[in-house]
């Protein structure tokens, strides 16, 4: 929390990570979380990249930052919105989303690059954050709980590309079920996987 400590010694109490889940997946939304942690306390022990925990950590983990959080909001952009934004600047979209819902802030610690697209209001980008700053990885675990969770009820919709299992991303069993069925409504068409195979289906 060295980065989260520096902000509350120069009198910004108000701290929001902010990540980012599902850039790189084949279907679903984009979604991304906020959370401002509470200032001058102890970290809850376990976080890090959600990246490398497993689901069932991720689901307690995400519980706990979402009781100690002073806030948490969830923004998400539609497959629509990757199609038409293209997927950097509907992430960015979503970010301003799950901002507008966590209440006021002082200053976000955001996942990747600087952005300048849209307005995110006073903020710090750190390549790899998730890996390096609490404030963000908690933003990692409670995205990706809530992602995983909403595929999992669009995979009950559509059981044979195993979204359930593979949260929409390019796994071998789901480019064989897209090979083969074809894209659905959730499919983001400009995708390179998705793309080929319509160009067939022409």
């Amino acid at each position: 929390m060295r980065l989260e400590r520096s902000f509350w010694k120069s009198g910004l109490l108000r701290i929001v990570g902010v990540d980012e889940v599902g850039v790189g997946s084949l279907a679903g939304p984009v979604l991304a979380a906020a959370v401002l942690v509470p200032p001058r306390r102890q970290a809850i022990e376990g976080v890090q990249d959600s990246k490398v925990l497993s689901a069932l950590q991720r689901e307690r983990l995400a519980a706990e930052i979402r009781q100690r959080a002073l806030g948490v909001g969830l923004g998400a952009a539609s497959v629509a919105e990757v199609e038409r934004l293209n997927v950097r600047k509907a992430t960015h979209l979503a970010m301003r989303r799950a901002l507008a819902r966590v209440g006021p802030y002082d200053h976000a610690l955001i996942d990747g690059l600087r952005i300048t697209d849209v307005d995110l209001g006073p903020h710090t980008a750190i390549v790899d954050g998730d890996a390096s700053c609490y404030a963000i990885a908690c933003a990692s675990i409670v995205a990706k709980v809530a992602r995983d969770r909403l595929m999992r009820l669009l995979g009950a919709r559509y059981p044979a590309y195993g979204w359930e299992r593979n949260a929409g991303y390019g796994t071998p069993h789901h480019l064989q079920a897209l090979r083969e069925l074809g894209p659905t409504p959730f499919h983001r068409r400009t995708y390179a996987p998705v793309r080929a195979v319509l160009s067939k289906m022409i």
